[in-house]
């Protein structure tokens, strides 16, 4: 049974915005793997001593390359939308955590709160373009 034209043009939006975060979280692991101090200092965290570093690599390299592998499965294993479920909880995990922050401390500036409303949009339209 062919499927309606509006379900395939979700699930190509829904792929394309998939393979769009899978490149980003690359491209963004890429930059920490090679410049570490540089995307700190742009994040606002100061990398101390060994423990630093590694935590940093954990999250800023470790979390973005799986977040990146798991968008492009989802991308490629369209009949199963639970994946792309998946990466958006992971895309939205970032400014949600941010968000209780900012009760804390306060909202992030500059190019974080770009990156903060850039995550929430594309985390909200992965789930908003999920097969019915």
């Amino acid at each position: 049974m062919n499927k309606l034209p509006a379900q395939n043009t979700r699930q190509k939006l829904r792929a394309q915005l998939l393979n769009l975060i899978a490149l980003a979280s690359s491209l963004a692991a890429l930059a920490a793997l090679l410049d570490p101090d540089r995307v700190a200092i742009a994040m606002g965290v100061f990398l101390v001593g060994v423990n630093g570093y590694s935590q940093f690599f954990a999250m800023y390299v470790g979390v973005r390359v799986a977040t990146a592998a798991l968008a492009l499965l989802a991308a490629r294993q369209a009949d199963q939308p639970v994946l792309g479920d998946i990466t958006a909880l992971f895309v939205l995990a970032q400014p949600a955590g941010r968000f209780v922050a900012a009760f804390a401390i306060g909202l992030p500036q500059g190019l974080l709160l770009i990156v903060c409303g850039i995550e929430l949009a594309a985390g909200l339209l992965l789930l908003a373009l999920r097969p019915r």
